[in-house]
């Protein structure tokens, strides 16, 4: 156990230098043209993204969409089923841009949690909604595990409200969801979470990784509703899309944990709860 637990700091240091190298790198590199983020040879080059196809009785799916949104396009196995770890970390880096340390640390946790061998072993894609190891209650895509055991549904009201909070707008004047709106409607899960489910529970770590996902919303997609529409409530990646990180390594930790830190400090549950929604109609 102690080899072990000496192991994983040893790798996490590993992937944290190589992630700082990474960063540096992009300050010394031009970010990818717009149209080109996606390298040629890559599944989505130019905007063109495999032929979606809604998954099948059968087919594993699981609390991520952007895994399950590669499955639905087959950029990886479109039942979900028998994915090599090493096949994930690649993929999410091509699909998405980011940097291969982050992929490679997020997959090597889903691993990790697993007990598997992240170099030989597969997976379902269910098999990563074991609750409160990566999947956990207060998600703004999902019903708590205690309503709804089969993470691999987006929940369309929590998802519907979501993207009608956005109080950004692009250059083109096109409505974005901004840190403020994650934050706020992370509050409003948190508070109404705690108090209809009897078996809540969120930790610290399970905080900042909700806060982690959900920024992703803004790094990856820019907060544009347009393209988080299909995207979340089909999982499906909107053709003509790429991703708005552009960095020529990709979307490093050093790079992403600023936007995270900004949504989690924003959260502020109180005035979502019960008592608080009850006195503000009550002055109405």
């Amino acid at each position: 156990m102690l080899f072990s637990g000496l192991g994983t700091f040893l790798h996490d240091i590993y992937i944290f230098t190589w992630d700082a190298w990474l960063s540096f790198l992009n300050l010394l590199t031009p970010s990818r043209k717009i149209g080109g983020v996606v390298q040629q040879g890559n599944h989505g080059a130019g905007g063109k993204w495999p032929e979606f196809v809604p998954p099948k009785d059968g087919d594993s799916r699981c609390a991520c969409p952007a895994l399950n949104a590669m499955a639905n396009h087959g950029i990886i196995s479109h039942d979900g089923r028998n994915v090599k770890f090493t096949e994930i970390t690649q993929k999410v880096h091509e699909t998405f841009n980011f940097a291969v340390t982050f992929s490679r640390f997020v997959i090597g946790v889903g691993a990790e949690m697993m007990h598997k061998n992240y170099n030989t072993d597969t997976f379902d894609l269910a098999d990563l909604d074991v609750h409160n190891a990566i999947e956990h209650d207060a998600s703004l895509l999902r019903q708590d595990a205690n309503f709804e055991p089969d993470q691999g549904k987006p929940y369309l009201p929590f998802i519907t409200d979501l993207l009608a909070s956005a109080t950004g707008k692009d250059a083109d004047g096109k409505p974005c969801l901004t840190p403020a709106d994650i934050s706020r409607f992370s509050s409003k899960r948190r508070a109404h979470s705690k108090e209809k489910n009897p078996e809540f529970a969120l930790d610290e770590k399970h905080k900042i990784f909700g806060s982690a996902n959900a920024s992703t919303l803004l790094a990856i997609f820019g907060g544009a509703v347009a393209d988080l529409e299909p995207f979340l409530t089909e999982e499906r990646i909107p053709e003509g899309w790429e991703p708005k990180h552009r960095s020529h390594m990709g979307l490093t930790f050093m790079a992403f944990n600023p936007t995270v830190i900004k949504v989690e400090l924003g959260i502020d549950e109180e005035p979502f709860t019960h008592k608080a929604v009850e006195a503000a109609a009550a002055e109405v």
